[in-house]
């Protein structure tokens, strides 16, 4: 038998193409008739519009998030034999992305919250062999950037932002990627998604994106001239010309993440045995995920589902305790990073998105209120959905 549909789904990408349809047909239509379909204009556009977005100086458009990484990493020179330090709490791609590019990542657990890196641990956790850290802005809200830097300058370190899920998010001021380099994915959730992968380098160095440029096209700047060894990693004109259809959206469903954020902490603040998301004085997040805690969390999440709530936990499993890195330095035993592993054990994603109607809000957090209430819990687990 089939499932019923949840009442609130997790997020609606429907929505948002019904809202930029005309926008979007227009775009697909004009690059189908171009016969251009990699490397031309529709990404120029692209790439320019969305530095100047960023407030930032170039744009590399890639083939993923993950891509925007690895390839930020390899032309800053970081490879075999480096290390680079990366939260203990993220999506694992901050760490395949340190993997591919050769380096081994070395994790850092992060403050209790599990929003920003603790320069202490940073400290604690360099080597002669640290050549880089990542800060990740997970959820879309800002990681507390400053002490990081300066202490990367002192140490002579490159500093490359994991922004995949903070387009449009400010620090202190500042938009997220308006620095030395970030890397943003446009997977299709994200505040700025595709309709399928994607991802950007953006950067202030011009010689930095231009290694970038030769790397995501197999080691070329002139076809059938390879300089280096490198695969192809391509962000197509369909997908370009669909970012450049939603990129005039972007302020306006960062501002309806916002208002939605805002009522669910309103309601949710008091309810108990729940922990809703910190939002720290000099960041201005744009909501990607919001994500309480709960120390019932399984529960609750079952309570919810029965409720026709759907919800996700991002992330169940620390890349350190992921059997991909079981036989890595970077893996380790229960209680290795204790924050991070009591995160993974409390999140859960609400839903979210630019399209989440006041209706739906009212029903979920009617929902948390009630799952938060039950005393009992007798329904049976729910199949993560992928």
């Amino acid at each position: 038998m089939t499932a019923a549909a949840p009442t609130v789904p997790f997020v609606d990408l429907k929505a948002t193409y019904q809202e930029v349809r005309a926008g979007i047909d227009a775009a697909l239509a004009r690059v189908a008739a171009s016969g251009r379909y990699l490397l031309g204009a529709e990404l120029a556009a692209f790439e320019a519009e969305y530095a100047a977005t960023c407030g930032n100086e170039h744009c590399v458009g890639v083939g993923s998030g993950t891509d925007a990484l690895e390839l930020a990493l390899r032309a800053l020179g970081i490879g075999r034999g480096d290390e680079v330090i990366v939260p203990a709490h993220t999506f694992i791609g901050s760490w395949l992305a340190i993997s591919a590019a050769g380096a081994r990542p070395v994790p850092v657990d992060p403050d209790p919250d599990g929003l920003s890196m603790d320069p202490a641990r940073v400290e604690a956790a360099l080597t002669p062999r640290t050549a880089a850290v990542m800060p990740v802005h997970l959820y879309g809200h800002p990681t507390d950037l400053d002490p990081l830097l300066a202490l990367a300058e002192r140490h002579g370190l490159a500093v490359v932002e994991d922004a995949a899920q903070a387009h449009g998010a400010r620090y202190r001021g500042r938009r997220i990627g308006s620095g030395h380099v970030a890397a943003f994915s446009f997977y299709p959730t994200k505040n700025l998604g595709a309709m399928g992968d994607g991802g950007a380098v953006v950067t202030a160095d011009a010689a930095l994106a231009e290694r970038i440029r030769v790397l995501r096209n197999n080691g070329c700047r002139e076809q059938y001239l390879h300089e280096v060894r490198s695969p192809h990693s391509r962000l197509d004109e369909f997908q370009a010309a669909v970012l450049r259809a939603k990129l005039p959206h972007l302020g306006a469903w960062n501002a309806h993440r916002v208002q939605v954020a805002d009522r669910y902490t309103r309601a949710l603040a008091a309810v108990p045995g729940i922990t809703v998301p910190p939002r720290a004085p000099w960041a201005d997040p744009v909501w990607h995920l919001y994500v309480i805690r709960s120390p019932e969390r399984d529960a609750l999440r079952r309570r919810l589902h029965s409720a026709g709530v759907e919800t996700h936990i991002h992330y169940p499993v620390p890349p350190h305790r992921s059997p991909a890195y079981a036989d890595e330095p970077a893996g380790g035993p229960a209680g290795t990073h204790p924050n991070s592993e009591r995160l993974a054990a409390e999140v859960l994603s609400l839903p979210m998105g630019p399209h989440l109607g006041e209706d739906a809000v009212s029903a979920v957090v009617d929902a948390v209120r009630a799952a938060a209430e039950a005393a009992d819990d007798r329904l049976l687990p729910v199949t993560e959905r992928p």
